[in-house]
């Protein structure tokens, strides 16, 4: 089994950062640089270069690296055969995941609940920001596996579908187009509230005009927000017509507080979306999370 220094030296090589590998272990900064150093004097030799602000792996430290992840995926699978063989079996595991806001909120508690009862030694922290940023924490190695909406042309990246769902228009139920059937040109002269730059739920909308040739900006937006939530507060207590995710607006709409405004001939689907770095898919204890979730939400879990 690896050695707790060890441990730390791989979070802070897949990072590159002593802060961010603290905050991924959720210790000080001081505590990784005690046990990186530790390695060092072990080793008798330096690991990272320090290069101003930023660092990187020395020839011993990029030998070590290599050699510690293919320990750590013997060690994945030895704990996976070992649990198959034997049920009292259960390992303690740590997943860091992220997710855009809209399956952090609305699709993933219920799953993780589902799983941690099933895995009660595992432990698990989401990230949530917007699905820009959730590729981008995954190729920093800030987390291990992401869910987003949409598919983002990456090559390096392996995406895996989980669900389908559709964005829908909405407003406040007392709103004058509570209830009405709107047409595409329609939208460029209704007051609008959207999400913010990088949000899978505009990106959605913004491909959805493309194909009827309007641009985003044509639009008379009158605010942005950052957040399916804010938005949702938003529309409570404005006139604007605002694109959320059904899965965001579910109980409003099923107690009458929201209305869906129907636009026609203007589909907005999209996909939620597992990514993992090339490479990472066979990483046990994910490639198992994402399984699950795969399976709870086909009725199998």
């Amino acid at each position: 089994m690896l050695s707790h220094p060890h441990e730390v030296f791989l979070e802070v090589a897949q990072r590159l950062s002593f802060t961010k590998a603290s905050q991924a272990l959720f210790t000080s900064q001081s505590a990784v640089s005690k046990q990186v150093k530790a390695l060092e004097e072990h080793y008798k030799t330096g690991l990272f270069e320090r290069l101003g602000s930023s660092i990187q792996l020395t020839p011993a430290g990029r030998k070590l690296y290599e050699k510690l992840l293919q320990a750590k995926q013997l060690q994945q699978e030895l704990h996976q055969e070992m649990s198959a063989l034997s049920p009292d079996f259960a390992p303690s595991q740590h997943l860091l995941i992220g997710a855009s806001t809209t399956i952090s909120l609305y699709v993933l508690p219920p799953v993780v609940s589902a799983y941690l009862q099933k895995h009660p030694n595992h432990q698990l922290s989401l990230k949530n920001r917007n699905s820009d940023n959730i590729l981008r924490a995954l190729l920093d190695h800030e987390i291990e596996l992401g869910i987003i909406e949409g598919i983002h042309k990456v090559s390096h990246v392996t995406y895996t579908p989980l669900l389908t769902d559709d964005v829908v228009a909405v407003c406040a139920a007392a709103n004058p187009l509570a209830s009405r059937t709107l047409d595409v040109p329609d939208l460029l002269t209704t007051p609008l509230a959207l999400r913010e730059a990088g949000s899978g739920t505009l990106a959605v909308l913004e491909e959805a005009l493309a194909r009827h040739r309007i641009k985003l900006a044509a639009l008379p937006v009158r605010v942005r927000l950052g957040g399916t939530e804010a938005l949702k507060n938003f529309v409570r207590v404005d006139t604007c017509l605002a694109f959320l995710p059904r899965q965001a607006v579910l109980k409003e709409l099923a107690s009458g507080e929201f209305s869906e405004v129907k636009i026609r001939n203007f589909p907005l689907k999209r996909e939620f979306n597992f990514i993992q770095r090339k490479g990472t898919e066979n990483n046990v204890p994910y490639k198992d999370f994402l399984q699950f979730t795969r399976r709870y939400y086909s009725g199998k879990a």
